[in-house]
């Protein structure tokens, strides 16, 4: 009786194993994707602005921060249908009412207005080849202020990672590219301001994102930063003339209603990560958007001659660090004992 009572405990508990193995499977492939479709929402971006044909010359910020804007309020949009398909709309509002709902709208003005406005300008600036490795440190800033407010430890593994990932940028940014290009370690330092407010913004999240349902936070998210774009920051980057133009331009607002629908679904599929796999593995897995705004930026625009072995060396030793600085690489191919 015992061994029969021993065999079906096994058969238990190896089905549970099995469930949950299968279950981070799904959760791996969701950060995996969550990368690939930031890395095209990033080369979408780029190509809106190329397109976006202005009567007035605006000024060197107002472009990037008014699509940023556009790109974070048309995500919201897409995630409030999306809500409201699933039900979830009282819960949003009731959400917003709490402290974890509070401390998402201060974390995205982290990584709204502050990341994604300079993302941006890093791209206008120096171009999406040289920006968007350089805005990939973010998990190496998150672990630095995850060690000064969370009190979390910085292992060697962390170190070495963000050693691997300092060098990276190091390589892309020591060499501009060739010709004359305008304001290029401006693009750089505000590529490095992105990441800093996205490892902000992810110490920050984390205090609702642990209570919250996930799809409601980035909601929230979406709708503060779109918000706060265009009632605080238009304004004041005298952005006005370049909202009104976007609306002359049918072609330039269906790619950034496109590029809004790609980041609102890269949202969801990192927070989906980051619940069936961990906080670190999504993370990591995210931070592959690098490779892939690379590749993206390259078709869509037809130019691969930014494409150097310098770009090619840097991205792939942040790619490496940020994963490093995430999470032990050996952890992707074993399932650790509950």
């Amino acid at each position: 009786m015992n061994n029969v009572n021993d065999l079906s405990g096994a058969t238990v508990e190896q089905a549970k194993i099995k469930q949950a193995t299968s279950f981070e499977r799904k959760g791996l492939l969701n950060g995996l994707s969550s990368g690939l479709l930031f890395g095209l929402n990033s080369a979408l971006l780029a190509l809106a602005i190329s397109l976006f044909l202005f009567s007035d010359e605006p000024n060197a910020y107002a472009l990037p921060l008014v699509f940023a804007g556009f790109n974070d309020f048309l995500a919201a949009i897409w995630l409030i249908i999306y809500n409201a398909y699933q039900g979830r709309l009282k819960e949003i509002l009731r959400s917003l009412r709490l402290f974890p709902g509070k401390m998402t709208c201060l974390a995205a003005l982290m990584g709204g207005p502050i990341a994604q406005g300079a993302y941006l300008l890093g791209i206008a600036f120096a171009g999406p080849t040289y920006a968007v490795p350089i805005s990939a440190l973010c998990p190496v800033v998150g672990a630095l202020l995850s060690a000064v407010f969370l009190k979390e430890k910085i292992t060697q593994r962390v170190w070495a990672g963000m050693g691997i990932c300092v060098v990276g940028a190091i390589v892309i940014s020591y060499t501009p590219p060739a010709g004359n290009v305008e304001n290029f370690y401006l693009g750089i330092i505000c590529a490095a301001i992105a990441a800093l407010g996205w490892g902000l913004e992810g110490v920050l999240s984390a205090f609702g994102g642990s209570v919250l349902d996930p799809k409601v936070t980035i909601t929230i998210r979406d709708i503060t930063s779109g918000l706060t774009f265009f009632l605080i920051v238009m304004p004041l980057v005298n952005g006005l003339g370049v909202f009104q133009q976007v609306f002359q331009s049918p072609k330039t607002l269906a790619v950034l209603a496109l590029a809004a629908l790609v980041a609102a679904v890269s949202f969801l599929q990192w927070y989906n990560a980051n619940s069936m796999c961990g906080v670190a593995k999504g993370m990591a897995l995210n931070s592959t958007y690098v490779m892939w705004g690379i590749i993206f930026s390259a078709v869509v625009s037809q130019d691969f001659s930014a494409i150097t072995s310098t770009v090619i060396i840097g991205a792939l030793l942040i790619t490496f660090g940020a994963i490093m600085v995430s999470v032990n690489p050996l952890s992707f191919f074993k399932k650790e004992a509950a």
